[in-house]
């Protein structure tokens, strides 16, 4: 990893869904572990958040279906005072639709919607970073377009 952070990981029921795609590297989680429940705010993330070392107060939410997963995990999460922070340009449903819908009733709940190149330089904090470079590649590879500015232009 480049820049260094906690992350967890819970997947959709493999049973019924298949497992988390491989491309997709979960090893170093903090907490990896299947679900069937819409939400992620579980007994065992609860307990995860409540522990006095992490002291966080704000989550960066990613992932799909934005309109049903990441929407209860965003709701459920904000009930319990945390600041959640979705990341747009890395979270889908299967219409665009269910995906707009989401994003609107997420941020009129308080939810704060950003993107990904946003989050990864917040995290790096600035230039003086041991690994910008190596960050400022990755980011100035071109995206793929998320039709987000064309499907929701009130947010502009």
């Amino acid at each position: 990893a480049v820049v260094s952070t906690q992350s967890g990981h819970y997947g959709r029921d493999p049973k019924g869904l298949g497992p988390t795609c491989k491309e997709l590297d979960i090893s170093e989680s903090v907490i990896n572990c299947s679900k069937t429940k819409f939400s992620m705010v579980l007994p065992a993330v609860k307990d995860l958040l409540e522990m006095s070392h992490y002291n966080c107060s704000s989550i960066v939410l990613l992932g799909i279906e934005a309109h049903v997963c990441v929407q209860q995990t965003a709701l459920d999460l904000m009930s319990l005072g945390y600041d959640v922070h979705v990341v747009a340009d890395a979270t889908s449903s299967r219409t665009d639709t269910d995906r707009m819908f989401a994003f609107q009733r997420m941020r009129q709940a308080g939810a704060f919607l950003t993107t990904s190149e946003s989050v990864i330089l917040g995290l790096v904090g600035g230039s003086d970073h041991p690994h910008f470079k190596e960050v400022q590649k990755i980011i100035k590879e071109a995206a793929a377009d998320t039709n987000l500015l064309s499907a929701m232009p009130s947010m502009v």
